[in-house]
């Protein structure tokens, strides 16, 4: 007859795995990784930088003015308007500054900045009549910044008349192809930087050298910096009459007349030059030494008188002297 066991012998006796009665104190067993389920691990994100924006593209640079971006019928609507409806206007008066108003008007809408240089003007006679003393006033229109001691051009033109003259060709001629550079300039470049200037009170109010009040005081204000870099000036007076363009120099030819007529060459422009001739903006700027000459001159009928009217102006010589102002530019 066997002799029973205790029970946790027995258990012993037939595998080493079993691990008795719970209840007396025994440890259960754990589960291996391998059936246990498991939780993924928490993940912190990766920091992110910024998004670093595309690069600003250059701006495209300018096309270079064309002699073909002039619009003569600009510089004729100017014509009209000035002999048309403003009629005479000397440097001193409320008629002078009404033009100039108008003119200053029409180079802002260009996209030019415009700075008014006033200066006295003395009593005088002007043409065999009376004027009177008083305040008058250059525009000076620039486009952009121009650097102290940069390299300029400056094209200029006066604005104001004799007594009783419409100054249709003087010299609303001159102001209405500075307008149409204005214009034409409007998003274009030239070789160097351009200043337009209308000056005021350029007629004569007495014999000698009582005349060109407003190039006289404009040169005088001009920096040390502004002189030596000027490379030229020209003054655009009485030129809508003609077939031919004249070319003028207070003494004999200078760089900036040289320059003029090859510009007028390439654009199949005939010119003549006159040495010797003083009456006009450009003889200020000689007067110091600073390179200038002259486009225009064509003697006409009206001349400083009541018949200096619209029908005297020519557009097709506008057209020419556009041309030529614009190649010397460019």
């Amino acid at each position: 007859m066997l002799r029973r066991l205790p029970p946790l012998v027995a258990c012993l006796a037939v595998t080493a795995g079993c691990t008795g009665d719970p209840g007396a104190g025994a440890t259960p067993s754990t589960p291996t990784s391998s059936s246990a389920p498991t939780s993924p691990a928490p993940t912190t994100p990766a920091p992110t930088s910024p998004a670093t924006p595309p690069p600003t593209p250059e701006p495209a640079p300018e096309p270079r003015l064309s002699v073909d971006d002039v619009r003569p019928r600009t510089a004729l609507a100017a014509v009209e308007h000035l002999a048309g409806t403003v009629g005479p206007r000397p440097g001193t008066t409320e008629a002078y500054f009404r033009a100039a108003a108008w003119a200053e008007r029409e180079l802002t809408a260009s996209g030019w900045s415009v700075g008014r240089q006033r200066f006295p003007t003395p009593a005088g006679y002007s043409w065999n009549a009376p004027v009177e003393a008083g305040p008058s006033v250059n525009l000076v229109a620039t486009r952009g910044e121009r650097r102290p001691g940069e390299p300029w051009l400056l094209v200029g033109a006066h604005l104001d008349t004799v007594p009783e003259a419409p100054g249709a060709e003087d010299n609303a001629s001159g102001v209405g192809v500075v307008l149409a550079l204005a214009e034409a300039l409007q998003g274009r470049r030239t070789r160097l930087p351009v200043v337009l200037v209308l000056f005021g009170s350029e007629e004569p109010r007495g014999p000698g050298d009582a005349h060109h009040y407003g190039s006289k005081a404009f040169v005088e204000r001009m920096s040390p910096a502004d002189r030596r870099s000027l490379r030229g000036m020209v003054s655009l007076d009485r030129v809508g009459v003609g077939d031919v363009v004249p070319v003028q120099t207070v003494l004999v030819g200078n760089d900036v007349s040289t320059g003029l007529e090859a510009a007028a060459r390439r654009v199949d422009v005939p010119t003549v030059l006159q040495e010797g001739e003083s009456s006009s903006d450009h003889e200020s700027f000689a007067d110091e030494g600073l390179p200038a000459a002259r486009l225009g001159s064509t003697p006409y009928l009206g001349y400083h008188s009541t018949d200096d009217v619209v029908g005297v102006v020519d557009p097709a010589q506008l057209a020419r002297v556009a041309r030529v102002v614009a190649a010397w530019l460019r």
